[in-house]
């Protein structure tokens, strides 16, 4: 059997599923007013002064904490069948789609979020490896529960839930710095 990984945002989507998500989640006024509340970490992250992962939990924070997670799961689920499929760069999917035809194991390995990745994996057979907000009695506490799912840590998350050495070709298809360490595992990997 061989194994296929693919990142999502850029990957398999033509535009970033966050910033969809975000909008799709808050009316068009408070989605300014958050974006400005998040103007000094994104200037850090820009800057290389705070790290992606501590950069994206503060917009989390700034956006959702205190949410019901009832009501965060299922607009993050709504979002997830009724906008995801409007995102896909069809060719690319038709990539994923022939090694599930040809039984390979198919894996998104994505630094967004499990919440509105799920219920579209779960629609399409696949898996999926991504980063995990934290509820705690109910609510979003404002951070992850896992790292950030990005860079070494798609590597790190790859192997601790399989030995890659069970298959006999692994394909990585990814688009970004964030993709690498991921694409260094596979022995046909493609950068978009």
């Amino acid at each position: 059997m061989n194994l296929a990984l693919f990142d999502f945002d850029g990957t398999l989507t033509s535009k970033d599923s966050l910033v969809g998500f975000l909008k799709y989640s808050v009316s068009g006024y408070r989605y300014l007013i958050n974006m400005l509340r998040f103007l000094p970490y994104l200037i850090l992250w820009k800057l290389k002064l705070m790290d992606n992962g501590i950069a994206k939990e503060h917009l989390f924070r700034i956006f959702f904490k205190g949410t019901n997670e009832d009501i965060f799961k299922a607009k993050a689920k709504e979002f997830s069948l009724n906008e995801l499929d409007t995102m896909m760069n069809e060719q690319r999917v038709e990539i994923l789609k022939k090694h599930q035809i040809n039984g390979d194991r198919v894996i998104v390995v994505s630094a967004s979020m499990r919440c509105w990745l799920e219920p579209w994996c779960d629609k399409n057979g696949i898996e999926l490896i991504s980063t995990r907000l934290e509820f705690k009695n109910g609510y979003f506490t404002g951070r992850f529960s896992t790292k950030n799912c990005d860079k070494e840590e798609k590597t790190r998350r790859i192997k601790e839930l399989l030995d890659i050495k069970d298959y006999e070709s692994i394909y990585a298809y990814g688009d970004s710095s964030g993709d690498d360490d991921m694409l260094k595992l596979a022995d046909i990997a493609v950068k978009y």
